[in-house]
């Protein structure tokens, strides 16, 4: 039988130059996944990609443990970069929130009420809000406070003001712009309109007013707040017809209500009167000997007369109330 010759090992240097030939020489991707995740506009992935992966080398997490945790990072820097630009946006006075709201004052059913609406959910079913009370009694605060939490829940709101929005819109009807204007503030969803009946406007803004309402109807929703009850909006609108119109769109998918409760500032003046206290939370600069004079007028109206009443206050002094 031929003999087969059995097949000779490789000679240790055979065996180095395989082994060689084997082994590929990687370069470090950190500066190609830099520019990548720069490219993609994944600053967070840019950023923390490598710290995250010697912790995850550390902790022998497994590559999707790296990539969710990697990932989670980038969704709540972009959730909070998005919410600081609604913050932006949203034009909402400053040191109204939620927080500095005293919710105490409220009768039960509105805290409740309040607290129902902080979800969000009337603004998908494009519910309106109606706010109404006397002035003091603190529907801007609450309905700022309100529109402070929907913004960190991630909604989109406009806060303005009934007379500089009736003015931005004459200027855009003027410019032939209003339908444009109109588009825009149906971006936000939902549209702030505060101290609607305060300044009496002529037929003319009311009639653009009308315009925005008409057109936000059933495609937005409009958060306000008045002093009058609707029975009063003709003063509002100075027509019979289009009032009707106009009460009619607002209560038509609406949430309403009604804050019965004295003035907070009324209640903080009586409050510094009796205490000898200034209203506000700030202790006065004593910036010379005889102080700085702050006079603050207070109405007063009863059913038969309105007084003016001047509290002076010194600096380092109490109240002292005088009539006129």
């Amino acid at each position: 039988m031929p003999t087969i010759a059995k097949p000779q090992s490789p000679s240790p240097r055979r065996k180095a130059d395989l082994t060689a030939s084997k082994t590929v020489i990687r370069a470090d991707p950190t500066a190609s996944l830099t520019m990548q995740f720069k490219e993609l506009r994944m600053p967070t992935f840019r950023d923390q990609f490598a710290a995250v992966a010697m912790r995850a080398e550390a902790e022998n997490q497994s590559y999707l443990e790296y990539l969710s945790e990697l990932t989670t990072l980038e969704c709540q820097s972009r959730r909070e970069g998005r919410i600081k630009r609604l913050l932006m946006r949203s034009q909402l006075p400053v040191g109204k929130t939620w927080s500095t709201f005293d919710l105490t004052r409220l009768p039960l059913s509105v805290r409740r009420q309040l607290e129902t609406l902080r979800d969000g959910s009337f603004l998908d079913r494009r519910e309106n809000l109606l706010l109404f009370g006397k002035p003091g009694s603190g529907k801007s605060h609450a309905l700022c406070a309100l529109s402070e939490q929907l913004v960190l829940s991630g909604r989109s709101v406009l806060f303005t003001t009934c007379s500089l929005l009736v003015q931005q819109l004459l200027i855009a009807k003027r410019d032939l712009r209003l339908p444009k204007l109109i588009k825009q503030f149906s971006s936000f969803e939902g549209l702030i309109i505060d101290d609607l009946g305060y300044v009496q406007q002529s037929r003319e803004e009311m009639e653009v007013l009308f315009t925005l309402l008409a057109e936000r109807y059933e495609r937005g929703s409009v958060l306000l707040t008045s002093n009058l009850a609707f029975s009063k909006w003709d003063q509002i609108f100075k027509d019979a017809m289009t009032t009707a119109a106009a009460i009619d769109r607002l209560v038509h998918h609406s949430v309403i209500i009604e804050l019965n409760v004295p003035s907070y500032r009324v209640e903080k003046a009586k409050q510094a009167v009796s205490s000898g206290k200034s209203t506000t939370d700030e202790a006065p600069e004593k910036n010379s000997k005889q102080g700085i004079l702050i006079v603050a007028k207070v109405r007063v109206a009863s059913t038969n007369c309105r007084r003016t009443v001047d509290l002076q206050l010194f600096t380092g002094l109490n109240f002292h109330p005088s009539k006129r």
